[in-house]
């Protein structure tokens, strides 16, 4: 199996991921934080990362949180990319409302 190496722009941080494993999947096996992590099913869009360069493979994803012309601009979802190539990715930051509804409960 390839191994690629993927470099992360907004932390510094670099790890190997597997062909056919998920940037997210390879960034927790190797003990990194670099993203927020949330449902890891596509569906939540915690882990949104924009690829700077290198090729990939989509998997599913809201499109909600990642609509086609997103994709086009390399905005994707840490959890269902797969590359194809190294890749050098950074943070997408995620509006306020987002973490404080994942914090907050209602009485």
């Amino acid at each position: 199996m390839a191994g690629f190496q993927v470099s992360n722009r907004t932390t510094g941080d670099h790890f190997s991921c597997q062909e056919g494993q998920s940037v997210l999947k390879a960034m927790e096996l190797a003990g990194k934080k670099c993203v927020p992590v949330g449902c890891r099913g596509g569906g939540c869009g915690f882990c949104k990362i924009r690829i700077v360069e290198g090729d990939f493979e989509c998997g599913k994803m809201s499109k909600a949180h990642v609509p086609p012309e997103a994709i086009d601009k390399g905005e994707v979802l840490a959890c269902r990319i797969y590359p194809l190539t190294d890749l050098i990715i950074e943070c997408v930051p995620q509006p306020e409302a987002a973490f404080e509804e994942q914090t907050t409960t209602k009485a």
